[in-house]
Order: structure tokens, then sequence, then C-alpha cells
């Protein structure tokens, strides 16, 4: 197989386009980066499209098996020089793995058994979503919803930071209208967070089914989204700091509900 050592490449430079939103949205891909990310993607049975490896930097065997599975497969793969893979990767050091992956999205009609949510209205910092992703593995919660836009969801910040969380849970995206009407068909108990909540969060016992609804991080819930469900919990503050970082204020919650 060639290696790609040009960094004017049409490949190269199609996959270091799938950093920018439009591109992204265009081809219907994104890009993931690193061993354990894009191990945990093929685990999950997204759809690989473009597989790159950089044989100077991939010593781990973890990859290498990747490799060779990806090799056996439909899958195109890749081999570009150290020089190339630096310029596509995100980070410094790279593993010397990554791939395109498809899209995919998730409706109401795709949730099974969700017993424990979470919706997140409008959330602006992609770290965050990743993170809230990653907590909700750990204390295996169901889904996720993303509500009225925000963060676009195969940003590179989310998919870093969910830590391969994203390829297991299912993330629908609609409105707070559409969510809400879900949770009301459905039974679920909608419990949102707001410093100006009236239920000190380790008080509650959630009803099972539930879902945890947090506002974004500039503006929390508006007064008619907090009306709309059925309890809001506050979690006291007691120094100089009026509220908590949004993937915090999740864990903790979670942790709690949980």
């Amino acid at each position: 197989m060639d290696v790609i050592t040009s960094l004017s490449n049409p490949l190269v430079k199609q996959i270091r386009a799938l950093r920018q939103k439009k591109a992204r949205a265009r081809s219907g891909t994104f890009l993931v980066e690193g061993i354990h990310h894009v191990g945990e993607a093929i685990e999950a049975g997204w759809e690989a499209q473009t597989v790159v490896h950089a044989p100077e930097l991939l010593s781990s065997t973890f990859g290498k098996k990747l490799l060779h599975q990806a090799s056996g497969s439909n899958i195109h793969v890749q081999s570009v020089s150290a020089l190339v893979m630096e310029s596509l990767a995100d980070k410094e050091n790279p593993q010397g793995l990554l791939a395109v992956f498809r899209q995919r999205k998730f409706h109401f009609s795709d949730l099974r058994s969700v017993k424990r949510a979470v919706a997140l209205v409008a959330p602006q910092d992609p770290g965050n979503v990743g993170a809230i992703l990653r907590t909700m593995d750990a204390v295996k919660a169901d889904a996720l919803f993303v509500l009225d836009g925000g963060v676009e969801l195969f940003h590179p910040g989310v998919v870093r930071s969910s830590m391969g969380s994203l390829f297991w849970k299912p993330v629908v995206q609609c409105n707070f209208g559409e969510f809400h009407q879900w949770a009301r068909e459905g039974g679920y108990q909608m419990i949102g967070s707001s410093a100006h909540g009236e239920v000190d969060y380790r008080t509650l016992v959630p009803r099972i089914p539930w879902v945890l609804v947090l506002g974004s991080e500039q503006k929390g819930l508006t007064k008619q989204q907090a009306a709309a469900l059925d309890v809001v919990v506050s979690l006291p503050m007691q120094g100089r700091v009026s509220s908590l970082n949004l993937a915090v204020a999740a864990g903790i919650l979670l942790y709690q509900f949980s």
C-alpha cells in the first residue's frame, strides 16, 4: 500500500476539512481520533468509511489489531507519514490511528427501555456534552436529549471528551416541546435543576423512569421550562460562586439520583 506523504493530497485535505462543521454536515461524516475512541466506535457498530494510520507512530498492539480488522472489511485503509498524521490529528503526539465514520441520527422510536435519561437545553460547550455522556455511561443512564439546538453532536470536542460513550448512548436532538410530550406520554418524572429550585437535591428520591433536565451554561432553564417540569432541585452554594459547571452539576445529580 502506498504511503501518503503529501499534506496537499486530496484525501488528506478531505479528512482535515472534517474539523469544520460545514464539512461534517455536507458529508454526513465525522472524525474519530485515537486508538480507544476508534475501537469503541467499531465495537459499537458505527460505520467506518476510512481508517488512516501512520506506521511510524502506531505501536499499540490493540491499534494494530483494529487496523487488521478494518483491512479485512470494506473499509478503506490508508497509510500516511508521521508528518501527515500530525497534520490531521487534533492533539499533540498522536497515537497514529484515526478514522472517518458515518454520522447517526436517533429518533424517539429508536429508544428502548429508557429508565434514566438526561436532557440538555441548548448546551454550548462541546466538552460539557461529552463529559456528561461519559458520566451517564458510568451510572448506566440510558439516553441523552439535546434540545433546542446548541453544540453540534459530532464536534471533535464532544467525541474526544465522551471517551467513547457517544457511541453507546442514543442521543435524540429535538425541541423542548417534542421532548416534553414524549416524557409526559411515557410517564417520566422530569427533574430540573436551577439555582432558584426550592427542593434540595439531597432530599429528592426520583420516581423511575425519570429525566434530568438541565438548562444551558449561560441562561439555565427559562421560567416556562421550569414550570413545565415536575420538580426543580437546587445545589446549595456555600461559597461566593452562584453556579456550577454544567458537567459537574450533572455528575453530582446523576450519582445522587442513580
